[in-house]
């Protein structure tokens, strides 16, 4: 990593807003840095390695923040060269620092479920079978993916080709969707604000629920139900099957990425799921 003194994320804010100084922050991981300026404003400087993910978050910010309104940081300066973006800080705490159990952490899902509706209720399309097509072409690539990495067995490979299947030309709604909303991309404070837009396309809208209905809901269904009161709507029977389809996408890329990255949590999360639906 490069020093202070020639580190482009601070060269950059220091372009844009002055003198800026380092807010220690041991828990960022490398390509954050949180800093403040001579005015106490703060800001994050986030460089991502990937140019496509820089891109699909920079047209995030761009396009789709204003539908959050207050709900997101917001997009101070870029620079392409470097890929980094400088946000406004937002305050508060992770949502995954919150106390399991809390009435705090029931009124961030309730909360989540609101700012998650704008977003979708602003960018709603309603059902073609286009979506479930180019659904069912993701789910065969990650399938294809870990065969190559040996991380399926027959039987399990040939499960979620049959869900492929079942998702090519099924009919579903789309949105512009977050697609890793979950506490660790929210911060809790006085308001609630949601930020890491850099998967943020346009989707299938209840695919934006299957991080929350695999990774968290499920060992705490009262969050569930706080978050789609907040929605102001709950998925139908058959959007609930659809859901579940989707965690056939959620478990194949937990495996491959868990593989790839030797995240072993990630990877006994993709073997969880898996079984779940199976």
């Amino acid at each position: 990593m490069s020093t202070a003194y020639d580190d482009p994320r601070i060269q950059l804010a220091r372009q844009t807003v002055g003198a800026v100084s380092i807010v220690a922050g041991p828990t960022l991981p490398p390509h954050l840095l949180q800093l403040i300026d001579t005015r106490g404003n703060t800001y994050f400087a986030k460089q991502h390695r990937s140019q496509a993910r820089y891109v699909q978050e920079t047209h995030a910010y761009l396009t789709w923040r204003r539908h959050l309104q207050d709900h997101a940081p917001e997009l101070v300066d870029r620079q392409d060269s470097t890929h980094i973006l400088l946000l406004t800080a937002v305050p508060g705490r992770s949502g995954d620092a919150l106390v399991p159990g809390s009435d705090e952490e029931e009124r961030a899902h309730h909360d989540a479920g609101a700012v998650l509706r704008a977003l979708h209720q602003a960018t709603c399309r309603r059902s073609t079978g286009d979506m479930g097509d180019k659904l069912a072409v993701r789910l065969r690539s990650w399938v294809a993916r870990a065969d190559r990495a040996d991380l399926l067995s027959g039987t399990e490979r040939n499960f979620l080709l049959q869900i492929a299947d079942e998702l090519a030309g099924t009919c579903m709604d789309s949105a512009i969707c977050h697609l890793d909303y979950q506490p660790r991309n929210w911060r809790i404070g006085d308001g609630f604000w949601a930020f890491d837009f850099e998967h943020m396309r346009r989707d299938a809208r209840l695919r934006d629920f299957a991080r929350l209905e695999f990774r968290h809901w499920q060992a705490a269904p009262q969050l569930r139900e706080a978050f789609f009161t907040g929605y102001g709507s709950r998925p139908t029977d058959t959007e609930q099957r659809l859901l579940v389809r989707f965690g056939a996408i959620e478990a194949v890329t937990a495996l491959v990425r868990g593989h790839e990255q030797d995240d072993v949590l990630l990877s006994a999360h993709g073997r969880t799921v898996l079984s779940q639906l199976s």
